[in-house]
C-alpha cells in the first residue's frame, strides 16, 4: 500500500508542478506580449518624433535665411516700403482714387 500511496502522491506533486509551470508560462507569455506592444507603439512615436524633428530643422533653416534676409539692405528697404510705406526721395509714387 505504501508504493501506492508514493505513486499517487507523486502524480499529484507532478501535477501541481506542471500547473505551476503552465500557469508561470501563461504569465510570462502575457508580459511579452504586453512588451512587444509597448516597442511598436515607441517605434511609431519615435518615427513621428523623428519626422516632427525633420520639420523643425527645415523651419528653423528657413527662419535663419528670413533672418539674414531681413538684416540686408535689401530687406531692410523692402520692410520699409511694405509695412511703413516709405519711398526713397527720387522716386514717385502713384496711389489709386478711393471712391
Amino acid at each position: 500500500m505504501s508504493s501506492r500511496r508514493k505513486r499517487r502522491q507523486n502524480r499529484v506533486g507532478r501535477l501541481c508542478i506542471s500547473l505551476i509551470v503552465t500557469m508561470f508560462l501563461a504569465v510570462m507569455s502575457v508580459q511579452i506580449l504586453k512588451l512587444y506592444q509597448k516597442d511598436r507603439d515607441y517605434s511609431a512615436k519615435e518615427l513621428q518624433l523623428a519626422e516632427e524633428l525633420k520639420d523643425e530643422e527645415r523651419r528653423q533653416a528657413d527662419l535663419s535665411a528670413r533672418e539674414e534676409h531681413i538684416q540686408s539692405a535689401e530687406g531692410v528697404v523692402e520692410m520699409a516700403k511694405s509695412r511703413l510705406g516709405l519711398v526713397f526721395p527720387n522716386q514717385i509714387v502713384f496711389k489709386e482714387d478711393k471712391q
